[in-house]
């Protein structure tokens, strides 16, 4: 592969993340009393795929437990999210979008596709759905490889800062 090319892939995610990452604080800033945007992602993700216990939600989310467990505990308080009785289950309990979590939901939804709209104003239509595509195709494929990714960078890791090797 042409590494100018990667190079400046990666160069560009890292950009694309600070600016997200700058215009979340910002937008923390007059939304004190918010939901945490991590939350938001849980309540979207629990609108597209439906019930579900919270355990599968950390692993649709790529997340651990303790963490999706915070951003459920605020969709609850807030009345967006509430558990009932696993079908499957009775002991256990799934997470349910409440009709107002759907509202918020799609105010969001909206509001973001808004702001894309926005930035990708002056894009022809076809570029815009080959960019959807190739994005599409590339979250894919990293979710795809990144167990792969992750056991390569550990062994690197291992053998680079602590002189072994490891297997895992």
């Amino acid at each position: 592969m042409d590494d100018e090319t990667i190079d400046t892939i990666a160069v560009q995610l890292t950009r694309l993340q600070r600016i997200r990452d700058r215009t979340a604080a910002q937008i923390g800033t007059w939304t004190k009393d918010g939901l945490d945007p991590a939350a938001f992602g849980a309540l979207l993700r629990l609108c597209c795929d439906g019930p579900m216990r919270s355990g599968a939600l950390a692993g649709a989310l790529h997340a651990d437990a303790s963490t999706v467990s915070r951003q459920v505990a605020q969709l609850v308080g807030r009345q967006l999210v509430e558990r009932q009785a696993d079908p499957a289950d009775g002991r256990a309990t799934v997470l349910v979008v409440t009709d107002r979590g759907r509202a918020i939901a799609e105010q969001i939804r909206r509001r973001r596709n808004e702001n894309l709209t926005r930035v990708m104003a002056d894009w022809a239509p076809q570029s815009r759905a080959d960019f959807a595509e190739l994005l599409r195709r590339f979250v894919d494929d990293f979710e795809r490889t990144r167990p792969e990714m992750i056991a390569a960078m550990r062994r690197n890791w291992d053998e680079t800062f602590t002189g072994t090797e490891n297997d895992t």
